[in-house]
């Protein structure tokens, strides 16, 4: 993350590991009160897990303990859900976000991996509408506050917005037309859908934000769904980073880019914090 003033310092940002019901339906706490078996009983349907970052109160003099916090759901690359996003997640945290990361190899047996054959079959595998379903979910698990932690249970209901890198950018983009209450969408990186039935369809202002060297589209591409949205009344952002390549978001790449990821995102978080509803 950019060096820059925060509402939070890292060291006050906690984590819980979550794990939740991939319908969007779920279980209370008072639910497993009266059930024997919640400890031992085989799950019908699949588990999202993922892992949800939150400022905790370190200093009760000088936080405000009562304040709601909005959402950010962190799609990730093809790579898993590794150390790098871990740590990109915890800095978003900082920002005065709840922020919820999601293994969308959850289904595949939740892999990480640094070889790139490997995260390109994973990526091959990886079904689309379920990965969308288990994202959907994800909104629905921050809406409800299940957690047992009362300091997690501080969030604005729907006050949600998705960013997502690589494979996870072109998720986000398809996050935005098939989640109707998601107020912001950010894509670094990812695949541009074709069809113009995305980008009129988006419920909500898109961020794109690509590499100049090998961009997610052709200009004539980027420009055809850019107006194909404008045409039906949606707004599409787009950023290209002249210099970079596929992968200058994410520390481990040989494409990384320092500069270009810590412009990348600051213009999200001023895209997002300009759209999301605030307590």
């Amino acid at each position: 993350m950019p060096q820059q003033e925060t509402a939070y310092s890292l060291d006050q940002i906690g984590y819980t590991l979550v794990r939740f019901n991939s319908t969007g339906i779920f279980e209370t706490h008072k639910d497993h009160m009266v059930d024997p078996y919640v400890a031992t009983r085989m799950h019908k349907v699949p588990q999202v897990e993922g892992i949800q970052y939150a400022p905790q109160t370190l200093n009760p003099a000088h936080q405000d303990t009562t304040k709601l916090l909005p959402c950010l759901v962190v799609l990730h690359d093809q790579w898993g859900l590794t150390s790098p996003i871990q740590d990109l997640a915890k800095g978003l945290a900082c920002h005065g976000y709840i922020v919820l990361i999601p293994n969308l190899y959850g289904r595949q047996g939740g892999m990480v991996t640094a070889n790139e054959e490997v995260a390109q079959a994973l990526m091959e595998r990886l079904n689309e509408p379920q990965a969308l379903q288990d994202i959907n979910a994800c909104f629905e698990y921050l809406n409800c506050n299940l957690t047992e932690d009362k300091l997690l249970e501080r969030t604005v209901r729907n006050a949600h917005a998705v960013v997502g890198f690589g494979m996870g950018g072109t998720l986000a983009i398809k996050t935005a037309t098939h989640r109707r209450r998601l107020q912001a969408a950010v894509a670094i990186g990812g695949t541009l859908p074709s069809d113009p039935e995305t980008a009129q369809g988006l419920h909500c202002p898109l961020m794109l934000q690509q590499a100049g060297q090998t961009p997610q589209a052709s200009p004539e591409e980027l420009e055809h769904f850019c107006q194909t949205a404008k045409e039906a009344g949606k707004i599409v952002d787009v950023h290209t980073y002249t210099d970079a390549s596929p992968g200058f978001w994410y520390p481990n790449s040989q494409h990384y880019q320092a500069s270009d990821m810590e412009k990348a995102l600051q213009r999200s978080l001023d895209f997002i914090s300009n759209l999301i509803k605030k307590s």
